[in-house]
Order: structure tokens, then sequence, then C-alpha cells
């Protein structure tokens, strides 16, 4: 095959704001565009390396901007798919790329005539009068070269390079296993009996999901990605309840050929390992000194103020649920697979409202167009056409045109909906092209969910936690559709891991705000729109449960510091993983086995196989910014333009161009306060 039979290299192509014509790309196409990108990527940078002229911002930082472009393409192309629909032939693929792509970054990142040449512009920092964005670009890539090792001599290179290689190979095995043992077990049904409870759009969900997997007349319930499930709220047999959060629980952890245990050891040995290579304690230190927080004392310090206020809640919680259950005919000790379904009796005894039951005001297109579409028109003036001329790289996802308020065309949002097995579990957003001044590219992004798909003919009904996720990765998607910026490397939600939820965050607050919800939230049958009264409870029910969620939560960022704030040599032993979880766990006294933690070590994605090593913390973290921000909008009249631009402006245009903490005060005027947090989970002392 030769380049002009790969559509992966024939230019920017011709389809707009550079969308990767899928219709057209194959399997065979993705390794051969990666080796020409890989080769056409190492010319660029060394032809800066070997630049005669001294370094300057334009022959070196300006220069590395430039580099790399069909790689970006063809990356950003392959990874959209590898994560959304990963085939046989995708996975197949994804396991060869893991170390050359590993390799190909340090072969760049590690390069000692590079970092020389940066090195030498940063030193002339101060003298050479850049404007801010190019100064904070020369001082990134310092950064993170340094970081990455670049300092390092030539044969700690070589091991670091080893680490690194073997690291990427082991988290693709990890997320390949996940997704393979999720599949597996989910959980058949042969009477439907056996799951009262669920709504019939959720039975014919199951009835589908079962004849999608060649299982005629039973039903099927797929594994989400947390520990949970959605049904478990609803559910009245409790053996079935059990049978659902038992095979969620022993995932990727069962001996077999999924079994993910020995691949995370590896993966905290590793990772300890070059955290010692590079100067630092843990991998948890060498992390954190790159994001706002600083350290892991400091994440540490957070994570302890929040868990014994929120394990003293859930306790209470917990002594209410076993109120309701003494009360009944025959009751027993409450079990972690009971949880909620009796917050759901508690929740309808105290504020009477039955959060399943407002399913048919959650219909997903009324949602999305009338929910999140309008209030992003109101915040930002941005309208939204579905674009069916063009298509996408699955059947399932959509394609929108987004304009902006004078109609100039800003970029393409898709949405990818439904839940598949090739798809991976959870919800995300990614870029296919990201903004860029440099390279004259305009923003495709991305939201992934993982909503069941009902039968023929029937209407897709969110859960309210469905709503809440498709209106947070929207808040994603705007901050990479909104991103300004000159250079690739700062593009969209290019920020650090400890910052980037909380644009998201802060867009779940039009869920319920009235201008809104009135709109979207409507009866799928009667355009009735939900009832005040339901609305009042709503907001009465805020904190509601609040212990536990913030529990679960807490014991998983918990669990990832713990795991990687081991030295290596701590973590060389033969750890075994369920005495270590439990250990940790006690440690910070979220160790009740009624209330798991949200996800545990064999499938918790997030961490060994995703971007979130030693910063799942970031949630909450990120969540003290939000909820500050939050009562700014209140405070200035919620839902406005003026309001949405000064947003816009100040935190989502800026990409990852600033430091963050620095964006966040030009937004408010202060660094944020915790007390709204505090407050909104109900964490006073």
């Amino acid at each position: 095959m030769t380049d002009a039979d790969n559509p992966l290299l024939d230019g920017r192509g011709s389809l707009p704001y550079d969308l990767p014509d899928y219709r057209r790309i194959r399997s065979e196409h993705y390794l051969p565009a990666f080796e020409r990108a890989f080769a056409a990527h190492r010319a660029e940078i060394e032809t800066i390396t070997t630049d005669a002229d001294a370094p300057t911002f334009e022959n070196t930082l300006d220069a590395i901007e430039r580099s790399g472009e069909l790689l970006d393409r063809v990356s950003r192309t392959f990874y959209t798919v590898s994560s959304a629909d990963a085939t046989p032939e995708i996975q197949e693929i994804e396991e060869t790329l893991a170390p050359l792509m590993s390799a190909h970054h340090d072969a760049v990142q590690l390069d000692s005539r590079l970092f020389a040449r940066v090195a030498e512009v940063h030193g002339q920092l101060d003298a050479l009068g850049l404007e801010p964005e190019r100064r904070y670009l020369v001082e990134r890539h310092f950064r993170e070269m340094s970081h990455a090792g670049a300092g390092l001599d030539d044969e700690q290179k070589a091991r670091l390079t080893d680490l690194n290689r073997r690291l990427s190979t082991l988290t693709t095995t990890f997320e390949k296993n996940l997704l393979a043992d999720t599949n597996d077990l989910a959980v058949v049904f042969d009477d439907p009996s056996e799951l009262d409870g669920l709504t019939d759009g959720e039975l014919s969900a199951t009835a589908q999901a079962a004849h999608d997997r060649g299982v005629e007349g039973g039903h099927l319930v797929t594994l989400t990605l947390f520990t949970g499930h959605p049904y478990l709220s609803s559910l009245t047999n409790r053996s079935s309840r059990e049978r659902i959060l038992t095979a969620s629980r022993s995932r990727a952890s069962r001996g077999d050929a999924h079994d993910n245990r020995a691949v995370l050891r590896e993966i905290v040995r590793l990772r300890a390992e070059r955290a010692a290579l590079l100067g630092y304690g843990s991998h948890a230190a060498y992390v954190t000194a790159d994001q706002t927080a600083g350290s892991p004392e400091a994440v540490r310090e957070l994570l302890h103020r929040l868990a014994v206020p929120a394990a003293r809640n859930a306790g209470h919680e917990r002594a209410a649920l076993q109120r309701i259950i003494d009360a009944e005919p025959e009751p027993f000790p409450l079990a972690a697979h009971d949880w909620a379904f009796y917050t759901e009796k508690v929740r309808a005894a105290e504020y009477d409202l039955d959060r399943a039951a407002l399913r048919p005001w959650f219909e997903a297109e009324r949602v999305l167009q009338d929910g999140v579409f309008r209030a992003a028109t109101e915040l930002y003036g941005v309208t939204f056409t579905e674009r069916h001329d063009l298509t996408a790289y699955h059947p399932d996802a959509r394609i929108f045109e987004v304009f902006e308020a004078d109609g100039s065309a800003l970029g393409l949002y898709i949405l990818d909906l439904y839940t598949r097995d090739t798809k991976r579990g959870g919800a995300w957003m990614n870029s296919i092209v990201s903004q860029s001044r440099v390279r004259g590219t305009a923003p495709v992004v991305v939201n992934n969910l993982n909503v069941s798909r009902p039968g023929a003919g029937l209407p897709t009904l969110l859960t309210l936690d469905e709503v809440t996720t498709l209106f947070h990765e929207f808040g994603h998607a705007l901050h990479g559709l909104f991103a300004t910026v000159t250079y690739p490397h700062f593009a969209g939600t290019a920020v650090f891991r400890d910052f980037v939820e909380f644009p998201s965050q802060v867009n779940e607050m039009w869920i319920t705000w009235p201008e809104i919800l009135t709109r979207y939230a409507r009866h799928v049958d009667t355009d009735e729109p939900l009832p005040a009264d339901v609305v009042a409870k709503l907001a009465a029910s805020e904190s509601f449960n609040q212990g536990f969620e913030t529990s679960e939560y807490l014991a998983a960022s918990w669990l990832d510091q713990a795991w990687h704030a081991l030295g290596a040599d701590a973590a060389a032993a033969d750890i075994d993983v369920a005495a270590f979880e439990a250990a940790a766990l006690a440690d910070i006294g979220l160790d009740d086995p009624v209330m798991p933690t949200r996800y545990s070590s064999t499938y918790f994605a997030h961490v060994f196989s995703g971007g979130y090593s030693a910063a799942y913390y970031s949630y909450i973290w990120s969540e003290v910014l939000d909820a500050d921000a939050v009562e700014w909008f209140r405070e200035n009249g919620g839902l406005t333009r003026e309001n949405g631009e000064r947003f816009r402006q100040r935190l989502l245009g800026a990409g990852g161009s600033k430091d963050p903490l620095e964006a966040y005060r030009d937004f408010r005027g202060r660094d944020a306060d915790v007390t709204p947090l505090l407050h909104r989970r109900g964490l006073e002392t």
C-alpha cells in the first residue's frame, strides 16, 4: 500500500474542519500512517536540533509547535476509535502501537540537543520581552522536558525509555482486560420477574442488550465502569441486586486470563522506579509536583479533611437505612447491594421523591437540544446544527456544527451516546482536531457516554445521573471548543489534570436552573413540565446521601494515592491487592464493607490505564473551584450572556495558555474559597 492509497496520509483532507474521512479509513491504514508520521516528526525535530543558528523562540519553540502535525492528526483519529469502537483488530493495533508511541515520545522529550536549545531560550526569558502566551510556552516546555527526564544522563535515559515503553504496554493490557471481563461478566436473567422494579424502557434495554449478544429470550444487564449500577436503586429482588454488584466488584480479579492484579502490581512497581530515577520519592510526588496541588501532602490533607465528616454523615445515612429494613417483616443486616435501593426508600419517605420515576421527563433528545445546547446558547450565544452529510467513526455518533452568535463557524461537536461491547466504560470527552492559530485548525470535539439503548421504536429515557453526566461532559466539550490559542500545546483541555474537571463541573449547575429545566424536563408522552413540587423536592434533597457519595469517591481517591505513594522498595514487594486495599481504606477510616470504594484496583481504569494516576483527587480538588464559581454565577445573575462571556474569555478561552489558578483569579477576583464545597456536600464541621 502506497501513501497515496492511505486516506490518513492525504494531507488535511477535503472534509469540513479537517474531519477524518472515516468512511475510507480501514484498520490496515493505521500502522503505516503512524510509521510515516513518526518519521516525519523525527525529521522535523532533527532540523531544529541541527540548526546552526543560536536558539531563538522562533527557530526552537515555535518550530517545535509546528512539528508533529501529521502524528497529532493520525493519533487523534486512531485513539478516538480505540476508545469508542475497539474491535479486535483495533485492539491488536493499539497493543502494537503502545510501545512505539512511548519510544517516539521519549525520543523527542529526552533529546539532549533539543532540551539544550529550549533551556538556552528559557535562560534568556526575561530579556526576550515575549508576549504572555509565548513566554508561558517557553516555561512549560522547559518544565515539562525537565520533568520528563531530559536532564538525565544517557544511561538513565535508556532505563527511563525502557520503563515508559513497558508501562505503555501494561496500561493497554489493563484496559483490554477490563473491557473483556466487563463484557464477560454482564449478568443474564432468564426470567423478567427477576428484574422487577425496572421501567418498561429499562427492561426493553436489557432485552435489546441480550439480543445484541445472541441471548434470545433473556435479559442482559451490562456493567458500568464504577462499582455501583443504576439498576441497584430500583430492583426489588435482593438476589438480583447482589448478582449485579458481585459481578461488578469481581471484574479483572477472578484468576483468569483477564485478571489485572499482576498487571497493576507491575504498573505500580515501574511507576515507583521511574519516580525514583527522576528524583522523587514516589509516583504521587512526581505527578503532583507539576499540578496545582504541588505535593501529595497537600492532596492527603484535603482528602483527610473531607473524609472525617463524610464518614460521619455516611454513618447517619447507614443507620437510617437499617431502620427502614428493621421495620420490614423479615429484617436483615444492610449489605452493599442494598444501599441504593433503600436510599431511594428513605428519599421517598423524607422528600416524597422517587428519582427512578423521573425518567419520562428526561428524554435524551430533548435533554440535548433544550437542555445542554440551550444552556450554551443562553450563556455563550452558540448554536448547533446537525450535519447529516458528515460521517463519524461509528454510526451511533452524531455530528453537529457549532456556530457563534454572529453566525460564523466555530467547530464540530460529536455525540456518541450509547453503550456497546467495543466501547470502554464511563464517559469522556476527547478532541479529534484541536484549535490552533499556527496550524490554522478549528476544534472537533467528541463526547462519549454509555447509555443503554432501548428497544426499537422506544424513546431513550435518561436517569438524573445520566443527565448530569451529559451536562458534565459537555462542559469539557465547551472547553475544547472555546479555547482560542496560538500554539497546539495549549489547545482545548490541555490544562493541569487537577484543573481540567473544573469547567465541566461548573456546567452541571444549569441542570436545575429554572429557565433550562422547564425547557427540557418535559414528560415524553404529555409534554407536561416536571411538576414544581418535584423540582422543589430535588432542590431540598441536593445534599441527601452525600455522606455515601463523598465517601465512595474519597475512598477511591485515597486508594489511588496509597498505591502511588509507595517508594521503589515498597512497590517491589509481592503485594496482596485485596489486603493492600483494605489497609489503605482503614487508614482513612473509609473501610466500611457496606460502602465499597467507587473503583477497586483491578477495574480502576482512571489510574491504571487512563491519565489520572495519582490524580483521581482532581475531581474534588477542582470542585473547590467549581462550588466557588457557581456561587459567583448565582451572585451575579446566573444564566446571562454577560456572565457567559466572562467565564468564556477569562477561563475557557485561555485553554492551557496561562497558569490555571491565575486564570481563576482573573475570573473570580480572588482565590477560591473551600466553604461553598463544604456546604454543598454537607461537610461543615
